[in-house]
């Protein structure tokens, strides 16, 4: 019996011939992340277990949930990764001024290769899977003991295989096919399985569409999603990532629980409605809902693609006085292009607000809490009751062109009703 991806990743890291679904192994892993909310836990059992840390190379840490500091526990929480990362020299620190969101960050700096094992403490960790790595979230007390030992456990998990056709329509991009997914299958949908996608369409797809496909794979409750290696994907590599790798494709005879098919034509720009990401519906359905926040930014639509596609629906344009507009970019290095090619000044002159990188709205932590009774459209990844502030607030998902039409609108809109 063939392999899938996955199982292929899984058994070269455990160091089997094979692996079948459901099988307990035992892998080495290739980088270990964590972020100033679950780093520090994971630091406080790891130093109960009395070793040194197995490859202080192979360890990422990055400040990105409060940082910069929102209050004095945010501040304390940053100080226990920063005095770890030197006591123990770790390679990847990256500080304030220097950091970006995690998983923005570590694709841009080449911590990602394809046929890696990539584990963090956040449930976003999936996103690496868009370049072909198997990458997934852990506990904190999973991340102490591979930072002693370089190794973790994970039972194999079973395949589904989504096959995308076609090409993209205009003002559609890779929230919308996740969402689209997403409302196909349900957020238990995928339940600690893997979500491999192949076919035609995968070439339509930008990288940046890819990360963003593969991040939100968590939101059908997967464990992880992974793309083929492409040409598309060694160009993005190219520049980024200088060590060798091996990437894996599945076997002609690989074993699938099922497969689903994404006709890429026939998509139109969504939104998921409060509170759950599988309560999709096409934007153009739900015009009539005024909104109070829009968020353009997170781990899923950070990049610098992210933007310029928020900037084309911007330029000229105002936010609704009704509105606050956050736009948050994903990195320092995409900050600096965004502004080099004009989109930080289009957002500006529209009246939105440009942030530090930071994860602070996503979940709730800051710049960009919502009270009771507000609604927000967010280019995030969640909208569970209370993700956002307050637990009669509403949250509703869409990608940058729907979030930046909503911004001048007031309300829910279809990216055509704004652009020219």
């Amino acid at each position: 019996m063939g392999m899938t991806m996955t199982e292929k990743i899984l058994a070269r890291h455990a160091g089997q011939a094979a692996v079948v679904p459901g099988q307990l192994i035992r892998c080495r892993v290739d980088l270990i992340l964590g972020n100033d909310i679950t780093a520090p836990p994971a630091i406080q059992e790891f130093e109960r277990i009395g070793r040194p840390v197995f490859d202080p190379s192979k360890i990422a840490l990055v400040p990105d949930h409060f940082a910069p500091n929102k209050d004095i526990k945010s501040a304390q929480m940053c100080k226990t990764m920063r005095e770890f990362a030197v006591k123990h020299g770790i390679t990847h620190y990256f500080e304030v001024g220097r950091m970006g969101i995690e998983h923005v960050l570590l694709p841009e700096v080449g911590l990602v290769a394809p046929g890696e094992v990539i584990i963090g403490a956040d449930s976003h960790t999936c996103t690496y899977g868009a370049l072909g790595a198997f990458a997934t979230g852990v506990g904190s007390t999973d991340m102490a003991a591979a930072m002693a030992t370089g190794e973790t456990w994970f039972k194999v998990p079973p395949s589904i295989r989504v096959e995308l056709r076609g090409q993209l329509p205009r003002w559609v991009g890779g929230k919308d096919v996740v969402l689209t997914l997403i409302g196909m299958i349900g957020v238990d949908g995928a339940r600690y399985q893997s979500l491999e996608f192949c076919g035609e369409g995968v070439a339509a797809l930008t990288m940046a569409d890819r990360l963003t496909i593969a991040n939100m794979a968590i939101e059908a409750g997967a464990k992880n999603g992974i793309f083929p290696v492409d040409d598309a994907t060694i160009r993005y590599l190219s520049t980024r990532v200088e060590r060798d790798y091996e990437a894996v494709s599945p076997d002609a005879d690989a074993s699938y629980v099922r497969t689903v098919v994404i006709n890429l034509d026939d998509l139109e720009p969504v939104v998921a409605l409060p509170h759950l990401p599988e309560n999709v519906r096409p934007a153009a359905q739900v015009r009539d809902i005024a909104i109070d926040q829009v968020v353009i930014g997170s781990c899923t639509n950070g990049r610098l693609e992210d933007l310029a596609q928020a900037a084309a629906i911007l330029e000229g344009k105002t936010v609704h006085p009704r509105v606050r507009a956050i736009v948050i970019p994903g990195s320092q290095a995409v900050y600096l292009e965004a502004m080099q090619r004009g989109y930080i000044e289009t957002f500006i002159r529209a009246g939105a607000v440009v942030s530090t990188p930071t994860c602070g709205p996503c979940l709730g932590g800051y710049m960009g809490i919502l009270a009771a009774g507000e609604r927000a459209v967010a280019t995030t990844n969640r909208n569970f009751r209370g993700r956002m502030g307050h637990v009669d607030s509403e949250v509703y998902l869409a990608g940058p062109a729907v979030a930046a039409a909503s911004a001048v609108l007031g309300r829910i809109a279809a990216p055509w009703e704004v652009a020219e």
